[in-house]
């Protein structure tokens, strides 16, 4: 029974490290595309 138990948490834990990892990308790209306009409209000026 506790093989049984096992596979469904292991497979929780991969879910919570992908959504953080889906956040930290998700908003390091956001960060990155804010730098790159400002960069552009201050150049621009």
């Amino acid at each position: 029974m506790s093989t049984k138990r096992k596979p469904p948490t292991l497979q929780q834990k991969k879910e919570e490290v992908n959504k953080k990892a889906l956040i930290w990308i998700g908003s390091s790209l956001v960060v990155v595309v804010i730098v790159f306009t400002i960069l552009l409209l201050w150049s621009r000026s």
